[in-house]
């Protein structure tokens, strides 16, 4: 005897009678049908281009970023260096050099009086000074490894208004000159900047298509990811190319860091603009954080907002760390290592934030059935390339079934239906209207092999084609009024 089911949750909508056992499910509310997606005239004139013009068409968005922000970030910044608010460190006073200069070159260079001649030379190297001038000497002091392009146009500036003002040429030192591999200390800049991409790129393309992965995940590709490009880029730039002597395991240890926090900064704004995430990501690590680094030109030469980006932007921290680390100049670890935890932790809060944003995007197309541009294309061209398939297996003689494995045609089946274009279109296929030289693709049955003198051939082997003559699978001739199947069938 079967006992009665009683796991069974049902449904009522009726009121629950006194002394009832029997629990009342609530009744679900059944979700709203979303409105349907409003499709622009433009969307679907554009749905009706071959869909991989479609796919490129929605690329281009890049080269034309790339022409914007060469043009208003490199080409802007670096068109017109010139000096304004240089600091120049002067020991003891010397009115009549002072006012000859603000004359001479107003708004160009500040001067900052020292006590010491030693404390004003610490902060040449440090990079707070561009250079140090002792009036009571008649000597410049100077950094070429912190600023190349300083310790070449400051001293001989200042030099011309000495001599204009009848003090004799002064005596120019250098306190820190740059190593023969490096002649013009381009060298932290060009690091700087394969660390910056190389961080940047790891996390677009994790942006990109990595959209599912957890966080752990990710952060797991960013941290190997990262150690992998700062082993290649300082063994290129040092053992392979000489551009760096030494402080090899130091520097690895700095771009792995570095690469580690540009990476999670990127990565956390991949859940906020998806696949255009390239855009902000060289916004950031590269066309702003190159002119503003102070690798070319230091910040007191570049014109606003770059001299002001110096103080945030990663390329300049960066560069301060090589520079310090390798050449001993510049001011020390702990502005970078600050910098570097907090594009880390700005990575973590939008990763932490952007992850429920993403879900809740996600979960409102597939409920709204809502599609973008990019994915409509994507279909369409997943279509087509099948059919292509189909097309150019059939144009073999073969065809593919429902699950996936090829089939041979039979000749009556199969025909090569091209047809004729000019040399620039092609034929519909898109590709040059010229015979094909394969012909039908031969398929031997292992039944029809048959041992002829010790070898595999015989009569029974062989392609199931026609043969050239026309005739057909017994030997016979063809018929007079049989037809060959287009140019293949004659073969």
């Amino acid at each position: 005897m079967s006992s009665p089911r009683n796991d069974v949750h049902t449904n009522s909508d009726t009121p629950e009678r006194p002394g009832s056992s029997r629990k009342v499910q609530p009744r679900r509310r059944q979700a709203p049908v979303p409105a349907p997606q409003k499709i622009s005239a433009y969307r679907r004139w554009f749905g009706t281009l071959h869909p991989s013009l479609q796919l490129i068409g929605l690329q281009l968005w890049m080269p034309l970023f790339f022409i914007v922000g060469f043009c208003l970030c490199y080409v802007f910044a670096f068109h017109a260096p010139h000096p304004h608010d240089v600091p120049i460190a002067l020991i003891g006073s010397d009115p009549t050099f002072v006012q000859a200069v603000q004359k001479a070159l107003p708004g160009e260079f500040v001067f900052h009086t020292y006590d010491s001649l030693a404390a004003a030379k610490r902060d040449v190297l440090a990079g707070a000074m561009a250079v140090a001038y002792d009036p009571s000497n008649n000597e410049f002091f100077k950094a070429s490894a912190h600023q190349f392009q300083v310790a070449s146009l400051v001293p001989a500036t200042l030099s011309a208004v000495l001599t204009a003002i009848g003090v004799a040429t002064p005596k120019i030192t250098e306190l820190a000159a740059l190593p023969s591999y490096d002649e013009y200390g381009t060298v932290p800049m060009y690091v700087m900047l394969a660390w910056c991409i190389g961080g940047y790129m790891v996390a677009m393309f994790i942006g990109i298509m990595g959209g599912p992965l957890r966080h752990r995940v990710r952060m797991a590709v960013i941290v190997v990811g990262g150690l992998i490009i700062s082993l290649i880029t300082n063994t290129l730039a040092g053992p392979v190319v000489g551009a760096i002597h030494g402080h090899w395991i130091e520097l690895v240890l700095i771009a792995w860091g570095w690469i580690v926090a540009i990476g999670l900064a990127v990565n956390g704004l991949s859940y906020f603009v998806g696949r255009f995430i390239a855009a902000p990501a060289m916004i950031c690590f590269v066309f702003l954080s190159m002119p503003s680094s102070g690798g070319a030109y230091p910040k007191w030469f570049m014109p606003e907002p770059f001299a002001w980006l110096n103080n945030v932007v990663v390329g300049s921290s960066m560069v301060d760390m090589i520079k310090h680390q390798v050449y001993g100049v510049g001011p020390g670890p702990a502005r970078g290592l600050i910098t570097m935890a907090c594009y880390a932790g700005a990575g973590l809060v939008l990763m932490y934030f952007g992850k429920m944003l993403w879900e809740r995007r996600r979960i409102r197309a597939i409920v709204t059935g809502r599609t973008t541009m990019f994915q409509d294309a994507q279909t369409a061209n997943r279509e087509f390339l099948g059919k292509q398939r189909d097309v150019e297996l059939e144009r073999h003689g073969l065809s593919s079934t429902e699950t996936g494995t090829l089939q041979v045609l039979r000749d009556s089946d199969w025909e090569d239906d091209r047809v004729s274009g000019d040399v620039f279109t092609g034929g519909r296929d898109g590709l040059e209207n010229e015979p094909l030289t394969t012909g039908r693709i031969p398929v031997v049955r292992q039944q029809d092999r048959q041992p002829v003198g010790g070898r595999t051939g015989g009569p029974g082997s062989g392609p199931r084609a026609r043969s050239a003559s026309g005739a057909g699978d017994s030997g016979t001739p063809a018929e007079p009024g049989d037809k060959p199947h287009h140019r293949h069938a004659a073969r």
